[in-house]
Order: C-alpha cells, then structure tokens, then sequence
C-alpha cells in the first residue's frame, strides 16, 4: 500500500465515455461522491489520530498512507466533474453543495463513532465497487474512453489496497463490546448505503433526464432499455456481497482480491503515475 500520484487529462473526455451512456451517466453520478466524502474521511481520521495509542505503530502509519491515497482521489475527481460542468450539467452545483454540507452536519452533530462506522461502511462499498469495476463491468467498459476508465479503475484498486484502515481504526475506537460493535458497524454500513444509494439515484436521474429532454420517442424508449441492460449488470453480485459485509466474521483482509487489480495498479504505476510535485504531496485545504 503505498501514495501514487496520477495525471489525468479529462479535456477531451465525452460525458458519456462508454458504449452505454446511461451506465456513464450512473457512473458520473458516483463520481460527485469522491469529491466531498474524502475531504470528510480525511477529517474523521484526523481526529481518531488523536485518540489512537502512539504504540499503534502500524496503525498509524497505514492512516497516513490511506489519508494520502484519499487525497488524490478527491483531486482527480473533482476535476472530472468540473468537466462535466463544462458540458451542460451544471445543475450538479446544488447537488454537490447540498452533499457537501451533509458531511459538515455529520463532522458538527455526530458522534465519533458514528463517523468511523460510516466511514468503514463506505469503505465495504468501495472496496466492492472495486471488484465490479474488475470483473463484472467488462462488457460496459468496453471501448471505454481511456482516462474516465483509468481513473475509476485507479481509484477502486486503491480503495481495495486500503479496505482495512477504515476497519481497523473503527474497532479500536468504538469503545463497544464485540457484540455491540458488530452491530454498531452493520448500522453504519446500512446507513452508508442508504445514504449513498439515495444520492447518486437522484444525481444520476437529474444527468439522465438533461441527455433525454432532446430525445425522440423512440431514443427515448432506447434510453430506458439500455439503462435497465446496464441496471441488471451493476446490480449482479451486490446482494451475496452485502451478506457477507454484514457477517459477524466479516473481515476486509478475508475479501477475495478481484481479478487483475494488482496488475493494473503494477502497470498504472508505468504508465500514469508520476512522481509528487511539491503542491500534489501537500495536504488539500479542505482536509481541514
């Protein structure tokens, strides 16, 4: 696990990047998340920082690297929404304003633990995004445009690399008996989904309905047809995954690894990634 530090060019990147664009679009709805809820992670790690014992070594040190690897996430996103921005959805604006200020309620209102349980909930989700991005979404990724597809595939792998940090610090800090804090930490990863889930519905719907307000009926029906194809694949494999993630023996190191992410991330690491510059390995501002 280590910080890598990618290059992207989004400026000839299309909104809809893949042969489907409704799964694009789906997509582009997911990538309002990075944005905002790293800069909220970053801000609950650093005030579990504070409270883990100076002898957790390792520990503290898998929160540096996983706090780094956050931070770049969020800067790659953040530019490729501005794109999107660019072309014809700036009604995302108030979606990500909104967002944005949900995570400042949660930091302001919510306990700690809270925090840390939503915080592990949303890791499961990413590190299962990983393993769909890898092994179940071949054929909507097909052809794909190359920068919107590393990106994703970057960023998941990484996420998978990480998927025990956010576990870790939970258990340590909870403060719960086993029992509770298992039931603690299934509560947090619901509320996750939840929240989550809602949100990019309704992000993914407002970018929908912006690409079919110039469609004919008959595009219009093509739409619909080809969202439900991409809807039936994204949705393959989440319900046996979510069962395990909520197993009281659940342990992010016993997930399977998915296929080729270790290899990716060997040859990304050659082709995009690229050595920090002063400004890349510096904290982002809104980390707080």
């Amino acid at each position: 696990m280590h910080t890598r530090f990618p290059k992207f060019d989004f400026s000839s990147s299309p909104a809809h990047w893949t042969k489907n664009p409704e799964f694009a679009q789906k997509t582009n709805a997911a990538s309002l998340i990075p944005a905002y809820i790293e800069p909220y992670l970053l801000k609950v790690m650093q005030r579990a920082r504070e409270k883990i014992d100076p002898a957790k070594t390792q520990l503290l040190s898998d929160i540096d690297i996983f706090c780094k690897q956050e931070m770049q996430h969020l800067r790659q996103h953040r530019d490729f929404n501005k794109r999107m921005h660019s072309l014809g959805y700036a009604g995302l604006i108030p979606f990500e304003r909104d967002y944005e200020a949900g995570y400042e309620r949660f930091l302001k209102e919510k306990s700690l633990r809270f925090n840390l349980a939503y915080s592990e909930g949303f890791e499961c989700l990413s590190a299962t995004a990983c393993e769909l991005f890898f092994e179940g979404y071949s054929e909507l990724l097909e052809g794909a445009d190359p920068e919107t597809a590393d990106m994703w595939r970057w960023h998941l792998a990484e996420e998978f690399e990480h998927r025990t940090v956010a576990h870790e610090v939970y258990h340590e800090l909870s403060g719960l008996n086993p029992v509770s804090a298992y039931f603690y930490r299934v509560y947090g990863y619901i509320y996750a989904v939840v929240h989550l889930g809602s949100f990019t519905k309704k992000v993914a719907q407002y970018l929908l309905d912006v690409d079919r307000a110039k469609m004919t009926p008959e595009q219009l029906q093509a739409s619909r047809a080809r969202e439900k194809a991409a809807t039936k694949i994204m949705q393959q494999g989440f319900l046996k995954m979510a069962l395990s993630i909520a197993s009281p023996f659940y342990h992010p190191l016993k997930r399977r690894e998915p296929r080729g992410y270790k290899e990716f991330l060997a040859d990304f690491e050659v082709r995009r990634s690229r050595k920090p510059t002063a400004a890349s390995a510096q904290p982002d501002p809104v980390a707080g």
